[in-house]
């Protein structure tokens, strides 16, 4: 008898500790949400085979002891056909998919990935997004992208942490006067918000800056697009997984792409994998540095070179960096990350290199440089550092083409810029492969520039010299 009276009293405090513990992350949702601390995290109710995520869902699971999570992307195995093949699962590819998908009703695709899903750039960048290019054409795409940005959490079902701090570019000589005024003038006969601050402005907006006469860089202004900021760049990738998937797209990682089959008319007709040949009546190769690689396969020679570029995060501290600062000079660009790292991007490597790793000098000279800049930051210790593959075009614009192969179509040349355009980029790539022509607004980004002339020779392009 005794023993069955300890017994219950042990699950009844069980029970009343587990109602608890729910009824406490019940109230942690609702106090987040409230506050606007949640964008889009977790499942409730049926989209198709997509469950949407809501933060009543989290409630729900925590009563649960959260085991009713599903996989956000199946991983099927290939069949021997599609429509599209997409050759890279990167932001850009993952973003084409998705697009074709719920824009143009192709569903039938594959999204190709050697490695993992995001291993490649999208998950190796410093996650800036800008849209304050100089030219006509590269304001356009870039502002379509910011666009697109703004409601991409609601757009996925997915919350991507698009936090638009500002992004401040800074001016250290009367060089940089004039080119960062030029751009602000060019920005705003575009519709696009820049604006030009004094050292003083500049230090207001963000208070580490030193803006002392005696710098080594010293601050004669800046410009500052309100609009820009960061994203998580793994959010970004795993939300158009996720949502593509969800609609039938078939997302096949470790799966190399080996060579290019073409038909005796020239057109194309399918992959061969290190999984077997995959038919397809379109391939689009989005993928990055080995773009090239990829369209020599096709016997299509590619206007781009390959360099490696090199970021690294500080150790996390409590929050004292309110934006994004760049120096194009120093090819220096900071923002602190949500986990209080600082996040620092240098320039390219001098040298041509597949490699996922630079040279030692590029990061001591764009911690020398960050240190000037903001003396605060002198006694931080680096945490961790690596390196991406960045694939440039002699104009420093990217490529979102039909080729001259029937049936193929390429996204590449984005240089450093590329995480910024992401939804953009897959927007209106997936027009091109859909329609067999290109979007108004990728439509002077050919391959056939480099030989009429008609370039973009883009001046804010940033790490890359010209």
């Amino acid at each position: 008898m005794l023993r069955q009276v300890f017994l219950s009293v042990a699950q009844n405090g069980k029970r009343r500790r587990k109602q608890r513990k729910a009824g406490s992350a019940v109230s942690l949702v609702i106090h987040l949400a409230r506050r606007g601390s949640i964008g889009c995290p977790a499942a409730i109710c049926e989209a198709g085979t997509l469950k949407k995520y809501s933060v009543f869902a989290i409630a729900r699971e925590a009563m649960r002891s959260h085991k009713g999570w599903e996989e956000q992307w199946s991983s099927p195995e290939p069949k021997k056909d599609y429509d599209v093949i997409i050759v890279g699962a990167g932001g850009h590819g993952l973003a084409t998919a998705y697009y074709l998908a719920t824009v143009h009703g192709i569903t039938n695709v594959a999204v190709l990935e050697k490695g993992w899903l995001g291993g490649g750039n999208t998950g190796r960048n410093t996650t800036i997004i800008r849209s304050n290019y100089l030219y006509d054409e590269s304001a356009g795409i870039y502002d379509h992208a910011l666009k697109l940005w703004d409601g991409l959490s609601q757009e996925l079902n997915y919350n991507v942490m698009y936090s638009p701090r500002g992004v401040m570019m800074l001016a250290h000589n009367v060089h940089d006067i004039q080119v960062l005024k030029r751009h602000v003038h060019a920005n705003r006969l575009n519709g696009i918000d820049n604006e030009w601050l004094t050292p003083e402005a500049a230090k207001e907006f963000c208070p580490p800056l030193n803006i002392s006469r005696d710098a080594r860089y010293p601050v004669m202004g800046a410009t500052l697009q309100r609009r820009g900021g960061t994203a998580r760049h793994d959010a970004v990738a795993w939300g158009y997984a996720r949502g593509a998937s969800a609609r039938g797209v078939h997302i096949i990682q470790n799966c190399e792409v080996t060579g290019v089959k073409r038909a005796p008319n020239g057109a194309v007709t399918g992959v061969e994998t290190t999984r077997g040949f995959i038919g397809a009546r379109k391939v689009g190769v989005v993928a990055a540095g080995h773009s090239s690689v990829i369209m020599n396969m096709a016997g299509v020679r590619m206007p781009l070179e390959s360099y490696p570029l090199q970021a690294l995060v500080s150790e996390p501290v409590k929050p004292v960096f309110p934006c994004v600062v760049m120096s194009n000079t120093v090819h220096a660009y900071i923002s602190q990350s949500d986990k209080g790292e600082l996040v620092i991007g240098a320039g390219t490597d001098q040298y041509i290199s597949y490699s996922q790793t630079g040279g030692l000098h590029i990061l001591q000279h764009t911690l020398d440089a960050i240190c000037e800049m903001f003396p605060m930051f002198t006694r931080m210790k680096m945490l961790r550092s690596w390196g991406g593959i960045v694939d440039v075009t002699p104009d420093r614009s990217p490529i979102l083409a039909k080729t001259p192969v029937p049936g193929l179509y390429v996204n590449c040349g984005w240089g450093t810029g590329g995480f910024k355009a992401t939804p953009g980029s897959g927007h209106v790539f997936a027009h091109t492969i859909a329609r067999d022509d290109p979007h108004p607004i990728n439509a002077p980004f050919t391959i056939e520039r480099f030989r009429t002339g008609r370039l973009i020779d883009e001046a804010a392009a940033a790490a890359v010299a010209h």
